[in-house]
């Protein structure tokens, strides 16, 4: 992801996250940490195939590293793409940044409604480990908080 995507990424959060989209300073400050020898995010898009090399965006994700610890901060798909293995793509790049980054194990919170999401997370090896009560505001929708070991990391790492 790169700052002129920030547009195209606010429409598809607000569409998809009417009640909790992120704003466009918290995907500025996101990026401000994902590039450089320092970078501890790693942020992706997804784009339709065009003629003309401008596709519209479809997807995107995000991955927070740091002391040995990955977390997903954010996975979306457009809804006309749900089905198609986008999400599951996504959730690859996100994985193998982790791994690049020397993460143990991956985090992340999935709203509770959110069925599809969760499948998504369990057939990667997430597992649930808690609940984060009212964490979706402002309609207090509980998160369920899912665990991934890394494959490949060892677990004495100096980590992220």
């Amino acid at each position: 992801m790169r700052w002129w995507d920030i547009a195209p990424v606010l429409a598809l959060e607000a569409e998809l996250f009417p009640e909790d989209a992120w704003s466009e300073g918290m995907f500025w400050s996101e990026l401000a940490h994902a590039r450089g020898p320092r970078a501890t995010r790693h942020y992706v898009v997804a784009e339709e195939p065009s003629p003309d090399g401008s596709g519209r965006l479809v997807g995107y994700a995000g991955l927070a590293a740091a002391g040995g610890l990955g977390d997903v901060q954010t996975i979306a798909v457009a809804r006309d793409q749900w089905g198609t293995g986008l999400g599951a793509r996504l959730l690859t790049d996100l994985l193998q940044a982790a791994t690049a980054f020397e993460c143990d194990e991956v985090l992340l919170e999935v709203r509770v409604d959110n069925t599809r999401a969760q499948k998504l997370y369990e057939r990667f090896g997430f597992e649930p480990i808690g609940f984060r009560r009212g964490y979706y505001q402002p309609g207090n929708v509980d998160a369920l908080v899912m665990r991934h070991t890394v494959q490949g990391t060892e677990t004495d790492s100096d980590g992220c």
